[in-house]
């Protein structure tokens, strides 16, 4: 195990649940099967001596029921700019076998039991937390975009936060409305479902802000 790594960065995670994602409180789905995305842009990252700074990576994810019954399926989607060393190192710390159990990436590698083959395509990536507004898209099988979720009424931005003392994907994120096309191995579209955006922290002891 080495764990000296670290991911810092901006972070989105788009689901075709509600807007309040029901994974967040424990409780099932909200169509009794999961199907989403996690993205993040690294502001500032290294495995070990190999530094991760500016990359992007995303990965689709599908379930049959509630995430931790497991029998997942995922894709990973890597910044074509990273490196043979790069990708080899983003590879080892998505493994999970570099992370104390009770850790995002650990708790990924027990619930996902199938992993498509990894792509490597150019991405775009904007992010703006406090606005809710955000945008990925990896050229070709995936593209996502994130807005305020609207009043019904009047139409105007309306502000949410998850808080998450003890979460182990965030402490605290800005809840959106997410829009989804997504073509690669996991195939699914959305529009005016769940999003978070974060900013975090990973570290193979989990979450540090």
């Amino acid at each position: 195990m080495t764990s000296d790594w670290r991911l810092e960065g901006e972070w989105i995670k788009n689901c075709n649940c509600a807007f309040g994602c029901p994974c967040d409180f424990n409780a099932l789905p909200t169509h009794g099967s999961c199907k989403g995305l996690v993205g993040m842009r690294i502001t500032k990252g290294h495995f070990g001596s190999i530094k991760l700074d500016g990359l992007v990576f995303a990965a689709t994810v599908e379930f049959p029921g509630a995430l931790h019954e497991g029998n997942g399926q995922m894709q990973p989607i890597i910044d074509e700019r990273a490196t043979a060393e790069q990708r080899e190192a983003l590879f080892n710390i998505f493994s999970g076998k570099n992370s104390a159990e009770g850790t995002l990436f650990q708790i990924l590698s027990l619930i996902v039991t199938k992993i498509h083959d990894p792509l490597f395509v150019p991405f775009e990536f904007s992010f703006d937390k406090n606005g809710r507004i955000a945008r990925l898209v990896a050229k070709g099988v995936l593209e996502t975009d994130v807005e305020p979720i609207k009043n019904p009424v009047t139409g105007t931005p309306h502000r949410i936060r998850v808080v998450m003392p003890e979460g182990f994907e965030h402490r605290v994120a800005e809840v959106a409305s997410a829009n989804i096309h997504s073509t690669g191995a996991i195939k699914f579209e959305t529009k005016g479902s769940h999003s978070s955006l974060a900013n975090v922290v990973q570290t193979p002891d989990g979450v540090a802000a």
